[in-house]
């Protein structure tokens, strides 16, 4: 198996992340790997604008992870008020758990730490994902108890089935 590659997408991969975003977080096909979060949110995961926007701006990347040409995975990773920002994560389902997230997190971290010269990395997550995360601080970060209103009534975000959801601020010093 050859090792996976990595490389900063394009206006031209909007297209194909859209779908892959969705997958690993929405609807019946996100159920075939763990990140889901089709018991309580619904619609999109990523508005295409959105993502065009974050691939555009300055000091913020798209970090596709590949192999073969294949896109497997990808993040959001930002300079955001000289802090590392780390979001919209995801991995085919289907792959999720061999590892891909893992060495894709790490590049993130890398970018912030050595091309961007950051000292930490923070990121949102919804408050109620406990398994997700787990698996952040098994990687070292924790939890801020700091916390954020989720977009409620802004379908760009997706759709809430549930009135609670909040996200909480997690960091990592890099």
């Amino acid at each position: 198996m050859t090792t996976l590659t990595f490389r900063n997408a394009t206006a031209a991969d909007v297209d194909v992340l859209v779908p892959l975003v969705t997958s690993a977080y929405r609807g019946d096909a996100s159920r075939a790997g763990w990140t889901t979060e089709a018991d309580f949110l619904d619609g999109n995961r990523i508005d295409p604008d959105v993502l065009r926007a974050d691939i555009e701006r300055p000091r913020s990347r798209v970090v596709l992870a590949e192999r073969d040409g294949v896109l497997l995975a990808c993040a959001h990773v930002a300079d955001e008020d000289g802090h590392g920002y780390f979001g919209m994560f995801a991995v085919v389902p289907w792959l999720q758990g061999g590892g891909i997230g893992k060495a894709l997190l790490a590049e993130c971290e890398r970018i912030v730490r050595d091309d961007w010269r950051l000292a930490d990395m923070r990121m949102t997550v919804i408050d109620i994902r406990d398994e997700l995360i787990a698996f952040y601080e098994r990687r070292g970060y924790r939890r801020t108890g700091i916390h954020k209103p989720f977009p409620h009534g802004d379908e760009r975000f997706g759709i809430a089935k549930r009135d609670d959801l909040r996200f909480e601020v997690l960091e990592k010093a890099l």
